[in-house]
């Protein structure tokens, strides 16, 4: 079954506008640069994500949210633990983070 890995962020106060569209670009785009070590061909099924817009008041100061779906548990433990362009990524974005979260979980398993 497919895993849905959902990343939050609440960027620093002093990051610009134009370093946060640049860092989020480049996050949607690892769709197409995690490459999967036994095929050679990207293994992420989606991403998509964008600035917090909820009108109900309980985001903690997250600003920004990210969806990455992956076919199986395995693609989504290669891109978490050993994937290079997500190594990559992490540390690009580490300087402009104050916080994360990270929830994953596979579609109807509620146990």
């Amino acid at each position: 079954m497919g895993i849905t890995h959902i990343v939050l962020f609440r960027f620093k106060s002093i990051v610009s506008p134009e370093a946060i569209q640049d860092v989020s670009t480049r996050f949607v785009a690892l769709k197409g640069s995690c490459i999967h070590p036994t095929s050679n061909n990207p293994y992420i099924k989606s991403v998509s994500g964008g600035t917090d817009n909820s009108p109900e008041g309980f985001q903690g100061g997250i600003t920004h949210a990210f969806v990455v779906e992956f076919e199986s548990a395995e693609d989504r433990d290669y891109y978490v633990n050993d994937d290079p362009a997500h190594e990559e990524f992490k540390k690009l974005v580490g300087p402009f983070i104050e916080k994360a979260q990270v929830v994953d979980f596979t579609n109807g398993v509620f146990n």
